[in-house]
């Protein structure tokens, strides 16, 4: 049997992506070990499901460069939701940043919004939920 565990998210500081993934997004820090001097397994997880993030800080110039562009500017996360309408009302009052409006698509609604590097990520309400 197999599972996706965690992706990873490129970051330019742990603390900065802690506070917006957790303080902002409402993830779960469900690890933060120091592996050495500059480098720690920082691991979130949304509130619901299994997979997670690795949150890694970049050690190179074109770890930088890739910051927010790991997949060329396409949306590469997809969180799904029970109640768009009060994600996106929360989400707003916090300062995060949409791109476009809410759409109906065939497999649900969805917004597109953008984290503090840049990734792109749809929030989905799944068809099935509503």
């Amino acid at each position: 049997m197999l599972h996706l565990d965690l992706v990873t998210i490129v970051v330019d500081d742990y603390d900065r992506a802690i506070d917006f993934y957790v303080g902002t997004l409402g993830f779960v820090l469900t690890e933060d070990t120091k592996l050495t001097t500059e480098k720690r397994w920082v691991v979130i997880r949304p509130s619901q499901g299994s997979t997670g993030f690795l949150i890694a800080r970049a050690d190179s110039a074109e770890q930088s460069a890739a910051i927010g562009r790991q997949t060329g500017g396409r949306v590469s996360l997809f969180l799904h939701t029970d109640d768009i309408d009060e994600q996106i009302g929360l989400w707003s009052s916090r300062g995060v940043q949409f791109e476009g409006e809410l759409r109906t698509e065939p497999y649900g609604r969805v917004v597109v919004f953008v984290d503090i590097y840049g990734n792109r990520w749809d929030l989905i309400e799944p068809q099935e939920r509503r």
